[in-house]
């Protein structure tokens, strides 16, 4: 194989990224091959370039996501590629949405944050779940009494929601400026509307059962989230000071249980 040739590089970079089933990063990319013929990161770039191109047209494209590059379905066929898991999908509540919505844009954020700004207690549970996914992750500790936990999102989150970089999400701002969606009924303890959660679904890589969802970003997932919100901050300054912060309990409490002294609540 000649490597220099840029096609052909770009037929075997298509070989690996169809074989490793995940990201790819420039660096690791260039790991695969011998030292003696190692592509410059420059022409692997070229020949990413040209594979880009070559996806034109077909049912799949390539990606570049916050840890490297792979080969993905389009969108617009996620509906039918869908049927091939039959497998009852995970419900996510409205709770662990905005709790993921909120360490997202406010991030390094304590749960004792995400308690003031929501005004109710967070499910240990939501936060186990999203762990789990490796949504999130503890970047350190607040130097408070108690020393909660600060969480932020991973690399897995952003390749996910299909995102480069935090510098991707849309501002909070431009969200508003959407066209407004129907009013939600904001009963914490109800069930989330059938439509909202058919939409969270497909923004979290869930496929509900029956027809063939429509497609749906993290924009317009946030969009709702937002919509429900309308009182959330915009601003990391608009947070609590860190000494107001409570010390949080390690034990599991009942979702969206209203805090005996509630902060700013949302409505």
């Amino acid at each position: 194989m000649n490597l220099n040739d840029t096609k052909e590089l770009a037929s075997l970079l298509e070989a690996f990224l169809l074989a490793a089933g995940k990201p790819l990063s420039l660096e690791r990319i260039a790991e695969l091959f011998e030292e003696a013929e190692r592509p410059e990161l420059s022409k692997i770039r070229d020949a990413l370039a040209v594979l880009a191109k070559s996806c034109n047209g077909r049912a799949f494209e390539l990606k570049e996501v916050a840890s490297g590059y792979r080969l993905q379905v389009r969108e617009r066929f996620a509906p039918w590629v869908g049927r091939l898991w039959e497998e009852r999908p995970q419900r996510y509540s409205r709770a662990l949405l905005e709790t993921l919505a909120l360490i997202a844009y406010r991030q390094p954020i304590t749960r004792g944050e995400i308690e003031d700004i929501r005004g109710v207690t967070v499910n240990s549970q939501i936060v186990k779940t999203l762990m789990e996914r490796e949504w999130i992750r503890v970047v350190g500790y607040r130097d408070v009494p108690g020393k909660p936990a600060m969480f932020a999102t991973t690399k897995a989150f952003l390749d996910h929601f299909n995102l480069r970089n935090l510098d991707e999400l849309p501002p909070l701002a431009a969200l508003r400026e959407l066209e407004p969606e129907p009013e939600l009924a904001l009963d914490d303890d109800a069930p989330v509307p059938a439509d909202l959660q058919a939409r969270a679904d497909a923004a979290l890589g869930e496929e509900p059962a029956g027809e063939p969802r429509e497609e749906v970003s993290f924009r317009s997932l946030l969009a709702e989230l937002d919509t429900m919100e309308e009182g959330l901050k915009t601003d990391f300054d608009d947070l609590l000071p860190p000494d107001d912060e409570p010390a949080l309990a390690d034990e599991a409490e009942d979702e969206d249980t209203p805090l005996a002294d509630e902060g700013e609540t949302l409505h």
